[in-house]
């Protein structure tokens, strides 16, 4: 299977929410949340500390992750933060996440980044065990409150 990694685009906006829903994300509720939903992302595409990469197969995406280079109070170099990385169903367990996470790794070095941090849900045990398999370590737990 042939997949190359791109930079997303404002074309690739529609397909990013879709892969999005899939992964149980908020559904707008209305055409006002759908046009908030396309500015955030195209918030990334104008934000230099921000990156959102597509993966393609026969120039259909098929899968994508988010990047935030941050920096931190106690740091020299940047961290890279992954707040989604996420295939379509139909291609799981097929080396596209692998891909995509080689290639944000490839790109954290490049940056000079100290390290990759992402979390993961409780509930996304095969998650966890991809993210081990390619070298990440469970290192912290992370706290929530809803605040709605």
């Amino acid at each position: 299977m042939e997949i190359s990694i791109v930079k997303a685009t404002d074309k690739d906006i529609p397909f990013i929410l879709e892969l999005l829903y899939d992964l149980d994300r908020p559904i707008p509720i209305d055409e006002k949340e759908i046009k908030i939903f396309k500015n955030k992302i195209k918030d990334y595409f104008s934000d230099s500390q921000k990156t959102i990469l597509v993966a393609k197969q026969d120039s259909k995406i098929v899968g994508f992750v988010s990047i935030i280079l941050l920096r931190r109070l106690n740091r020299a170099k940047l961290e890279m933060y992954i707040p989604e990385l996420i295939v379509t169903k139909q291609l799981r367990s097929l080396g596209i996440g692998k891909k995509l996470m080689h290639y944000c790794i490839d790109l954290a070095k490049k940056k000079d980044c100290y390290r990759i941090r992402l979390e993961s849900g409780n509930q996304r045990k095969d998650s966890h065990k991809f993210y081990k398999s390619i070298g990440f370590e469970q290192s912290s737990l992370t706290f929530t409150k809803s605040v709605l």
